[in-house]
């Protein structure tokens, strides 16, 4: 599809709902059931919602944020205020009540949409901090404060009074006015490193993206499905999942929540979905964790399919040499083993999209030898994101593919990379200051170290700001050292530290399945995981696969001391972002105790923080 050809997101949804009137547009859970609204359904219920914002004062141009999960009601909102010539503002709904009265405030929101009476009260317990705010809105009906009033999208949308011919003229006219240069959303970024900076970008941006994307991708475009379960606040899935798939006339579904996910790929059985590296993670994990628990002959035939995958899709994808007899060979254990395993995800998947965070190798290749094709991208938030992206004949399993279209990188003396294209913001809003540091000479500076080789592949070696500078003078990414941490079976997630210290340590989590079931094996008796990771017996295991890792790196890259936490990193307990990226300074100063110990102990080798007592 030629998405330039239009010239904004909403015109092609007005299409669209012609064209693929009685077929499916968005699917959603509702009570334990999946409900569904056609592409005529949905665009009447978003024409509804532009008709109620035009009634309570909206003009064109007013920012209009939106507080929720994933769900229909995001996406009605969304379409409905761009169709208004509104712009949309997403905040996380896992934010705070203070970090959305930041963007509230900062962008001057009039109304917001929150999608539960949960969310809402996050906004009553601030509502002396947001005077611009006037009206707020919810997808579901609830009695809210008299001091703070609220109405429901179905009343804002009056969906039991059907739209008249001239209402329908006057929004559709409203769509025609909208133009590349229009700003479509004001999206800020999570403020990690400082205060959030609204990203300001246009339906140039995205919709030349979304179209170069696919071009380089290179997949035939069916009547796919994708299941939608990245935060819709995020760019990744914004554009390459929600906005792609309705522009392309395709169907999505929106996942119940990230813990369900793949309960919910059984239920949906999506042909594609984009994703981060952590779902590739579990899922690597969680297909090892079934293998060691089958008998051995079994055990066996698996890693005998895995390396006869491996040498199949080396040679089919990246160099290119002729097959013979291994096609044969792949295609018997496909049958096999691989099937089986595609089957657990709803056996319809042809491929995923992958970004936010550089994807490990092992990983990667392992998901295309399972015949789960993962197609690397890498990108910002200032980029709409992609910048570069892997697609068909264009595959190495450590790279994020090569530059898009239009789209000139280059690397900095420092090996920062710096982005020139269409893609590009047109700047963040209301903040010249923090513009202007962002280009230089026109280039985009991406904060991020990466390598270029002569074939024009990316490799993205860290952020910038995340590399280690130990007191000895060496560089060194942690992210490399991170990712082989977690593709042990008993390490879940991990984290490395070390800058401008004399040696590198790390906070690990356990993978709770395996350690208990090592802790069955050995006969340890415990209360709980707390107790658990305190065990002699555990946290000698745990030395001896670090040791064994550091086997594979330079004295000066190895970890020396390391420390177990019972609890994995999430979101609610502040170590990830809503995109589940690491928040290193969180972690840092949540663990400050633990961390600072490791620095006191002392000792030859790998040691727990508690050993020294």
């Amino acid at each position: 599809m030629n998405i330039m050809s239009y010239q904004s997101i909403p015109a092609v949804l007005k299409d669209n709902a012609r064209k693929y009137s009685k077929k499916t547009a968005i699917s959603y859970k509702k009570k334990g059931v999946y409900l569904s609204l056609t592409y005529e359904e949905f665009y009447e219920r978003v024409l509804m919602l532009a008709r109620g914002l035009r009634k309570v004062g909206m003009v064109p141009g007013d920012k209009v944020a939106i507080f929720s999960e994933n769900r229909l009601g995001w996406a009605i909102s969304d379409f409905g205020i761009q169709s208004a010539g509104g712009i949309t503002v997403p905040i996380y709904a896992t934010n705070t009540g203070k970090q959305a009265a930041y963007i509230l405030n900062h962008c001057e929101a009039k109304i917001v949409f929150c999608s539960t009476k949960g969310q809402y009260e996050k906004l009553y317990a601030i509502k002396d901090q947001l005077p611009h705010l006037e009206q707020v809105f919810s997808y579901e009906r609830f009695m809210g404060h008299r001091s703070f009033p609220v109405s429901s999208q179905d009343q804002l949308s009056e969906v039991d009074t059907p739209l008249t011919e001239e209402e329908t003229r006057q929004i559709e006219e409203q769509i025609d006015k909208i133009t590349h240069d229009d700003i479509i959303t004001v999206i800020y970024t999570s403020g990690t490193t400082g205060v959030p900076k609204g990203v300001l970008l246009s339906q140039r941006n995205i919709m030349i993206n979304a179209e170069y994307g696919l071009e380089q991708l290179g997949m035939p475009q069916r009547d796919e499905t994708t299941l939608s379960f990245l935060p819709l606040s995020h760019v990744l899935e914004r554009t390459a999942g929600y906005y792609v798939t309705l522009m392309n006339g395709n169907h999505i579904a929106f996942a119940e929540n990230a813990a369900a996910v793949m309960e919910n790929m059984l239920e949906v059985r999506p042909t594609t979905m984009v994703s981060v590296p952590r779902l590739f993670e579990k899922i690597y994990s969680k297909v090892h964790e079934s293998v060691n628990k089958m008998p051995p002959l079994r055990q066996k035939i698996f890693h005998q399919a895995i390396e006869v995958g491996r040498e199949y899709v080396n040679k089919k994808y990246v160099t290119n040499e002729p097959l013979g007899l291994l096609s044969l060979k792949y295609k018997l254990y496909d049958k096999l083993v691989f099937n089986k395993i595609r089957a657990r995800f709803g056996g319809r998947l042809t491929y995923f999209l992958c970004g936010g965070a550089p994807l490990d190798k092992t990983i990667n290749e392992f998901m295309w030898i399972i015949g789960l094709p993962v197609f690397n991208g890498y990108g910002l938030t200032e980029t709409s994101p992609g910048v570069a992206i892997s697609g068909v004949g264009m595959i190495r399993f450590d790279s994020v593919g090569k530059a898009l279209r239009e789209t000139e990188l280059k690397l900095a003396p420092d090996g920062e990379l710096l982005v020139k294209g269409p893609q590009v913001m047109l700047g963040y809003y209301n903040n010249d200051e923090a513009t202007m540091e962002t280009f230089e000479d026109g280039w985009f500076k991406t904060g991020d170290i990466a390598e270029i080789d002569e074939q024009g592949f990316v490799y993205i070696v860290d952020r910038k700001k995340e590399l280690i500078v130990t007191a000895g003078g060496k560089n060194i990414a942690p992210q490399p050292i991170e990712n082989e941490l977690k593709l042990d079976k008993y390490i879940s997630q991990a984290i490395v530290f070390g800058d401008r210290k004399p040696y590198l340590v790390a906070v690990i989590t356990p993978n709770i399945d395996s350690l208990i079931d090592f802790a069955q094996e050995e006969k340890i008796s415990y209360i709980d995981i707390n107790e658990l990771v305190l065990n002699a017996r555990v946290k000698g295991l745990y030395a001896s696969r670090i040791k064994e890792l550091n086997k594979n790196y330079p004295p000066y890259k190895t970890i020396k001391y390391f420390a177990v936490v019972p609890s994995d990193f999430s979101i609610e307990g502040g170590e990830l972002t809503p995109t589940l990226k690491l928040k290193r300074k969180f972690i840092l100063e949540k663990y400050q105790d633990i961390i600072e110990d490791l620095y006191v102990s002392k000792g030859n080798g790998v040691i727990t923080h508690q050993e020294k007592n």
